[in-house]
């Protein structure tokens, strides 16, 4: 039954017609919002009537023909892809695209779409290096309350705080049961392949919140109740380096079928942005401000002033009990392989072996990878202790 819902959910976000939106337009009348990743304030969205839509380029599935003369061939991947996407009709099921600050790429991305698009909302979602509530809160703030004003202009709802709070404890509860879903990997990795939870968390950003959590509980209780999963001699592994641009859902199962278990990763970084709840209590606006602000996850995309990148990766290594790092970035990614090294710096010092590899999200052939990560992976079981 698991195994029949992840299946569902890989056939949902493979659709590039995005017909799931379309019929959602259809019976709501509602705006569909699209936003890359790696965070957008989905609960903005959801409490003035839109549908938040995750766009993550077009992996395997799309040819590009028009999208690499938009960018050089030293450009990461998910740019071509996600405007060859608009440029083909794919997307024009969406009223609007937000581009959440994420580097120097999609801040030009966005420029192309106000360029080629100027009857749709495009908006570089600006979002604060400052952490303090008083300098970088009040910014981002201002910046919510600027995109709620032109999503009103276009046909949302007006922002409501009621209606807001309400999402909030909607989106709390998503984000429950996608801890629920990571902690599982980690108890039992071999009941939650990391290639179907990707699956469930890809395709859960193209519905409502609702239904998104339907979708997790199914899957969840489906696992809980299957009895003929049986655990493996593998590597338990971390894998990290992947927050924007998606690795081909074939590279995540060659790995897994190399000889290792992914305990935990940063795919689809939207759910678990935030780490926690979002309180319900006082102005729900500035709740989700200071819950950006202080209980955001460690990324490339946050500065650090105190030297400390790669901290908290090594105590998430601990966390999970995984032997091993997998550095796994986007060829020409420039957040992650500008934090790389850092981050090796301080696996190394904690002892924990690592190796890396990069990707793109078109890639097709994976045996290079899979020799380098079950090599690592017989490593970590033979000479390791483990």
């Amino acid at each position: 039954m698991s195994l029949a819902i992840a299946e569902q959910a890989e056939a949902l976000w493979r659709d590039l017609s995005f017909s799931s939106v379309a019929r959602w337009k259809a019976e709501t009348g509602g705006l569909a919002v699209g936003y890359m990743p790696v965070w957008a304030p989905r609960e903005l969205l959801h409490a003035q009537g839109c549908l938040p839509v995750g766009i993550f380029g077009g992996g395997q599935d799309l040819e590009i023909i028009r999208g690499d003369a938009y960018y050089q061939s030293y450009i990461c991947h998910i740019p071509r892809s996600t405007i060859e996407l608009a440029l083909n009709g794919s997307l024009d099921v969406l009223d609007g695209m937000l581009f959440p600050a994420t580097c120097d790429v999609i801040r030009n991305l966005s420029g192309i779409w106000k360029l080629k698009f100027p009857g749709k909302l495009a908006r570089y979602l600006d979002v604060p290096q400052n952490f303090d509530p008083e300098v970088g809160g009040v910014f981002l703030r201002h910046e919510l309350l600027d995109l709620a004003a032109e999503l009103a202009a276009r046909g949302a709802r007006p922002y409501d705080p009621e209606a807001l709070r309400r999402s909030l404890a909607l989106h709390n509860e998503n984000r429950a049961l996608v801890r629920r879903l990571h902690a599982l990997r980690v108890e039992s990795p071999w009941k939650v392949p990391a290639s179907e939870a990707y699956s469930l968390l890809r395709a859960s950003l193209l519905v409502p919140v609702e239904e998104s959590t339907a979708m997790l509980r199914a899957y969840l209780e489906a696992v809980e109740a299957d009895t003929s999963r049986r655990p493996m001699d593998q590597a338990r592994i971390l894998l990290t380096g992947s927050f924007c641009e998606q690795p081909p859902l074939g590279l995540i199962r060659t790995l897994e079928r190399s000889g290792c278990y992914i305990v935990d990763d940063d795919f689809v970084q939207v759910h678990r942005w935030i780490r926690g709840d979002v309180p319900l209590t006082g102005d729900p606006l500035e709740a989700l401000v200071q819950a950006f602000l202080g209980d955001g996850i460690e990324s490339p995309l946050r500065f650090v002033t105190d030297g400390s990148k790669g901290t908290e990766l090594v105590e998430r290594v601990r966390q999970t009990g995984a032997e091993g790092v997998l550095f796994c970035a986007p060829s020409f990614c420039d957040p992650a392989l500008l934090d790389q090294p850092m981050a090796v710096a301080a696996v190394e010092r904690a002892g924990i072996p690592w190796t890396a590899f990069k990707y793109a999200e078109n890639n097709g052939q994976f045996q290079v990878i899979r020799e380098q990560a079950g090599t690592f992976a017989d490593a970590l079981k033979l000479w390791s202790g483990a």
